[in-house]
Order: structure tokens, then C-alpha cells, then sequence
């Protein structure tokens, strides 16, 4: 899994990224082009699987681009969102956490009037 994290920054007309611990960068001028060119280059370096993307402005000319290639998708891979532009959580022993067992549900039953000793028509 390789995950890719870019500073863009807006000058004049144009966005520019570059990665915060590598190489890669590009340059757009929309955001939306700069997420795509950045994009391909997270997949020239690193092709092995599904593909999840966040854009987060930090200020109105300058924002954090994450790319994550080869992780799981549809469950919440980048941490830190919503704006803030922090970085991810580096995890403490390299192994992914294995995730707790699920309890067993326990049914409701609906209590109903009969069941407390009252009736709303007593």
C-alpha cells in the first residue's frame, strides 16, 4: 500500500503540488486537473490496487492531496480530514490492528402498554 501526500498551493492562475516525503509533483490550473495529474503519479509509482483520494483546503490557495493506492476501500483510510490538512497516524508496529469480534445482538422487544401494568385508556 503506498500512500502519497501533496502540499498544492494556488499562484496567480495556476496549482502546483509536491509531494511532502518524495519527488512527484505537477502543476494545473484547476484543482480538479491537479488532483487527476497527481493521481497518475501515485499509480506511475505505485500500481498495486484500488485507488482513494481526499482534496482538503487549508486556506483558499493552499490545500493537502492525499492519494492511497492498495488499501482497503470504503472504510475510512484517511484520518485527519474535514479540513484540517493534518497528516495520517503512523501506526506504532507496521501489522494492521486486528479489528475487535462483533458482539452478538440482542433482541428488543418492544414493550408495549400491557407489559408495564398501565394502559394510556385506564
Amino acid at each position: 500500500m503506498g500512500v502519497f501526500t501533496f502540499i498544492c498551493r494556488e499562484s496567480g492562475d495556476d496549482w502546483s503540488a509536491k509531494q511532502l516525503n518524495g519527488e512527484l509533483e505537477a502543476s494545473a490550473s484547476s484543482t480538479f486537473d491537479l488532483q487527476r495529474k497527481l493521481v497518475q503519479a501515485a499509480l506511475s509509482a505505485d500500481s498495486s490496487g484500488a485507488v482513494q483520494s481526499s482534496f482538503s483546503y487549508v486556506t483558499p490557495s493552499s490545500a493537502v492531496f492525499q492519494v492511497i493506492v492498495g488499501g482497503s476501500v470504503g472504510g475510512g483510510a484517511f484520518i485527519g480530514g474535514g479540513g484540517g490538512g493534518g497528516a495520517p497516524a503512523a501506526s506504532g508496529g507496521g501489522a494492521a490492528a486486528e479489528a475487535p469480534p462483533a458482539e452478538e445482538k440482542k433482541e428488543e422487544k418492544e414493550e408495549s402498554d400491557d407489559d408495564m401494568g398501565f394502559s394510556l385508556f385506564d
